[in-house]
């Protein structure tokens, strides 16, 4: 059964919250549903008991797919390349999303980032659902 694309853009998010919050969320091969559950949380549905096991898969972190600086290098070299250069200094250090994100505010191109970000992210979690065999339905 196909799992709703809301399901898994949720449970993307929820799994990409915070590492300091242990959250994951896992969609089942067979109905489509998904779950979730975080250290701090605790379960926010019903985990059923064989969610380890082959039934299962784990949405991935952004890190997973490939969402982090290459997505940043991206979006500098295709979106703003006058920004290019500003853009690798700021994301060389430590606190490098929020320095990027104060730096495109102050350029006028935050919101162009978000809309980047958005679409890129969408492709890679369709892929990757494609990718361990999960039909979409939308």
């Amino acid at each position: 059964m196909p799992a709703k694309w809301s399901d898994i853009s949720d449970g993307f998010d929820f799994a990409n919250s915070g590492d300091e919050f242990g959250s994951e969320a896992f969609v089942c091969k067979e109905t489509g549903e998904v779950f979730m559950r975080s250290d701090y949380a605790g379960d926010i549905d019903e985990i059923p008991d064989d969610i380890d096991g082959d039934g299962y898969v784990a949405l991935p972190r952004k890190r997973d797919l490939d969402l982090g600086g290459r997505l940043v290098d991206r979006f500098a070299e295709e979106v703003v390349p006058q920004h290019a250069e500003n853009i690798r200094d700021i994301f060389a250090g430590k606190g490098a999303y929020r320095r990027l994100k104060n730096y495109l505010e102050r350029a006028g191109e935050l919101d162009r980032w978000y809309e980047f970000e958005t679409i890129e992210t969408e492709k890679a979690l369709r892929a990757w659902c494609e990718e361990n065999g999960i039909a979409l339905a939308d």
